[in-house]
């Protein structure tokens, strides 16, 4: 809900996504480690990137809707989720206490129309300073970065303390549900999913950048079926890596392990205990007393090659999926995953972010898969 949003982000991760386990790699002794937490509605918050007590906001803000907007449908925990991250990345350097309370508190660049972070029109203050500290401009405010003048009309007391503060997770959250609930929309249905996002920012990019995140949160959320023999041993592998960290060049057949330095995000590999992409493959292929290649280029030659030009239909679980600048070119491969079935796969993203199971679009260059099983 920023109007002085810049959307040059998403290209930047992106960038750093496809480029994820290209280069060459010098393993170091393993090290064990594995991050934890988890909040309400079995979801596993570490494996969704997420810090525990801003998920139990989302899902608290969710299961309120009902009493604010009964007539809407769909409302659930993956949409709060997807606006927060692109918003302030889950309150990312915050302290959230027990009551959600967010400290110290954010705050977007001022609204002066001065051209900082974009933003090219004046708004003058409306709030007096009470939320965003500026009596004379407005700055968005908040996990969900409201307008303080959008967050007096919407806003709503989450945590039933008697207060309602846009710098706390649960009203932050249920006033951001009541506000892209409208009168009352059916956010299953995915062209008004759209339309409520776009009227939170009305960049169709921001949009897309949201979707993603909800899709992937979709996808975390659904318990994958896990087939039996090598392949489940390869998939069951995998899936207990969940919410480890991407560490460049990291990961062997032993497990986790520290990487190398550096990727092109900045990332020292040295210094982080978890896999890369294709550390992650080798890991679970080993369990299965299959050897594979280092690198996501290297391991589309290691079985029977699945082309980009089937689709993802002819994949079946337990295949490595690929991800290529050129889907007819192994070499131009930059990411590897391991495909679980209904367009999902399990995958160490990129720096920054843990183990995790993402949808196949989220990443744009599908380059088909290789059947080792």
């Amino acid at each position: 809900m920023k109007p002085w949003r810049k959307l040059g982000c998403l290209g930047v991760l992106l960038f750093v996504a496809v480029v994820a386990c290209t280069g060459p790699v010098l393993l170091s002794a393993a090290a064990r480690s594995r991050a934890g937490g988890s909040a309400g509605g079995g979801v596993d918050a570490a494996a969704a990137g997420i810090p525990a007590r801003m998920l139990t906001a989302y899902l608290t803000g969710a299961s309120q809707i009902g009493a604010h907007v009964p007539g809407c449908k769909g409302m659930r925990w993956q949409v709060l989720a997807g606006i927060a991250r692109v918003e302030s990345d889950h309150a990312a350097g915050r302290q959230v206490s027990a009551g959600g309370d967010i400290t110290p508190p954010i705050t977007g660049p001022r609204l002066d129309g001065s051209g900082a972070g974009g933003n090219t029109t004046a708004i003058r203050d409306t709030d007096g300073g009470r939320w965003d500290g500026d009596t004379e401009y407005e700055r968005a405010v908040g996990p969900f970065q409201f307008l303080p003048e959008t967050f007096r009309a919407y806003g709503k007391d989450g945590n039933g303390d008697g207060e309602i503060s846009p710098h706390n997770a649960d009203d932050a959250a249920v006033s951001a549900a009541v506000y892209l609930c409208g009168n009352g929309r059916d956010l299953t249905d995915r062209d008004q999913l759209r339309a409520a996002i776009h009227t939170y920012n009305q960049s169709w990019a921001y949009v897309d950048d949201v979707l993603s995140g909800i899709d992937r949160y979709d996808a975390l959320a659904t318990t994958p079926n896990v087939p039996s023999g090598s392949a489940g041993t390869v998939i069951q592998a995998a899936l207990a890596q969940q919410g480890l960290p991407y560490s460049w060049g990291g990961g062997d057949a032993n497990g986790p392990s520290t990487g190398i330095c550096c990727s092109p995000g900045g990332q020292d590999g040295r210094t982080v205990t978890g896999f890369d992409c294709s550390g992650l493959t080798l890991y679970a292929y080993a369990k299965a007393g299959i050897h594979l290649p280092r690198t996501a280029a290297e391991q589309a030659g290691a079985g029977r090659r699945i082309p980009a030009s089937a689709g993802v239909g002819a994949l079946v679980p337990g295949d490595l999926i690929f991800f290529g600048y050129n889907p007819t070119s192994d070499a131009s491969i930059h990411h590897v995953g391991i495909y679980l079935g209904d367009g999902k796969m399990i995958n160490a993203p990129r720096p920054g972010k843990s183990v995790r199971i993402d949808p196949v679009t989220a990443l744009p260059d599908y380059a088909g898969g290789t059947r080792l099983l």
